[in-house]
């Protein structure tokens, strides 16, 4: 009686989210430059120029919209002003709701109303990228007064 051997098979399962390739031909120094960036972040060069894109094409779809990084990480700005976040969480805050509370936003914080437009122009199309940054400061917040009335509950 013949016995088959065992067969095995090999999965590799991997999880990209809507990611395709891509090539392009880049002049030597911008890879250079992708390199040495690469070297300080952390990040591939192929991450690091995806990112760039992205962000480019963000900028330029948003003008007045800029990136910076910061000790919890990268994020969305106002060129003169605060992060994309900040005004989000103003504009909630407000308990006002349209032009009211835009209006609001902008003089409270000293930006333009051009400025606080822009922002929600930008939190309208990638809200997904805003909201954890607004609730993270919240629940920061919530956090932080509750340990002050602990210890205002230890000092009375």
């Amino acid at each position: 009686m013949l016995r088959s051997a065992p067969t095995s098979t090999r999965v590799t399962l991997s999880y990209m989210p809507r990611s395709r390739q891509f090539s392009a031909r880049l002049d030597s120094s911008v890879v250079d430059r992708l390199e040495r960036r690469g070297a300080r972040t952390g990040l591939n060069r192929s991450r690091l120029a995806e990112r760039y894109l992205d962000e480019g094409m963000r900028m330029e779809d948003h003008p007045g919209i800029v990136f910076r990084d910061g000790p919890v990480g990268r994020r969305a700005g106002l060129a003169r002003g605060p992060d994309v976040w900040e005004v989000i969480a103003a504009i909630r805050a407000s308990g006002l709701e349209g032009e009211a509370a835009l209006a609001s936003v902008a003089q409270w914080t000293s930006l333009s109303l051009a400025e606080v437009r822009t922002a929600t122009r930008y939190y309208a199309e990638f809200p997904d990228d805003i909201d954890p940054w607004v609730r993270r400061n919240l629940e920061e917040a919530d956090e932080d007064e509750e340990r002050w009335r602990r210890e205002q509950n230890a000092l009375a």
